[in-house]
């Protein structure tokens, strides 16, 4: 299949939209079920030995998310594309720093989509498409049924979706951020975040960018041009930039600029991605404690957790 990677963020020139319906929840699962995988004791096990640490710390994760919010429209978006989305296809080596993860990590992400499907919640995941691109295209959705976003994560990345009235909220973490924080914490704005992370390179998902342009360059460029394609539009005035370097900085760009161009390709996020009838879907329905009690008994967890997932079937009666 061709699949063409975003020219632009999905964000881009739409920044005074007016919303009229209540908010979504996208939720980046991925983040917190490592987290409650690296942070919950690993000798938290079922009747057989294997491991239940990361199902438990994310079901009670998404159970104090949804008492504290009480959603009516919510999404749960998974990674199963580490290998196979259409971003390797274009840079082989992306994301190729990262170890897969282990297999009894692999067994609870099952037992964790198992759980978002049983609690009644949109349970999205592609083997093209990374989680970033399925919240991206919710977004999209979202913004066209007069919705804004919040966006629940930890991966900065994300930022990139913001327009005025969405959110990014590290939930349990560092907080909210709305658009007019992003030039604060980040030094760009969001629809730059892209061009930011094509420029100076993101060694998280192994995006070289080009080389001796730090963090500090590219966000002056970004700041004097606006955007990727005008820094490479006016190679001629870099020099006027303030940051070291600058004399030499436009012939830098000009020798890399098939290395910046590439990068783009990777750090935007999609928002096309195939998605079944995401409007019914992003209205949460009702739990099934039939199949959350199963997967439990299966897990050998006890009370607290089926407690809640009663409490969360009680606010579900919208």
């Amino acid at each position: 299949m061709d699949i063409k990677a975003p020219d632009v963020p999905c964000t881009a020139h739409i920044l005074a939209l007016r919303y009229t319906a209540p908010m979504q929840y996208l939720i980046d699962a991925s983040v917190y079920v490592f987290r409650a995988y690296y942070s919950m004791p690993d000798d938290m096990v079922d009747g057989d030995g294997n491991p239940i640490n990361a199902l438990y710390g994310f079901a009670r994760f998404l159970g104090d998310f949804i008492e504290q919010v009480n959603p009516e429209h919510i999404a749960v978006a998974f990674d199963e594309s580490l290998t196979t989305s259409f971003r390797t296809s274009i840079y082989p080596e992306y994301k190729a720093n990262r170890d897969p993860a282990p297999e009894d990590l692999k067994r609870q992400f099952s037992q964790c989509r198992r759980f978002v499907s049983a609690l009644g919640l949109m349970n999205c995941a592609d083997p093209l498409y990374e989680a970033d691109d399925l919240i991206g295209t919710l977004v999209e959705h979202g913004r066209r049924a007069g919705r804004p976003s919040t966006i629940v994560s930890r991966d900065n990345d994300l930022t990139q979706l913001l327009t005025r009235d969405d959110v990014f909220w590290d939930f349990a973490g560092k907080g909210k951020l709305g658009y007019d924080h992003i030039l604060d914490v980040f030094g760009v704005r969001p629809e730059q975040i892209a061009d930011f992370l094509a420029l100076a390179g993101d060694s998280v998902d192994n995006i070289p960018g080009v080389p001796g342009v730090g963090k500090k360059t590219a966000s002056a460029l970004l700041a004097h041009f606006g955007t990727l394609d005008d820094i490479y539009a006016n190679l001629d005035r870099i020099h006027e930039v303030p940051v070291r370097g600058a004399k030499t900085l436009g012939a830098k760009l000009d020798t890399h600029r098939d290395a910046a161009m590439l990068a783009r390709r990777l750090t935007g996020i999609a928002c096309d991605a195939p998605l079944d009838d995401p409007e019914t879907n992003l209205r949460r329905s009702m739990p099934d404690l039939g199949a959350i009690n199963a997967l439990f008994d299966e897990a050998t967890i006890g009370t607290a957790l089926r407690r809640q997932a009663e409490r969360v079937s009680d606010l579900s009666r919208f």
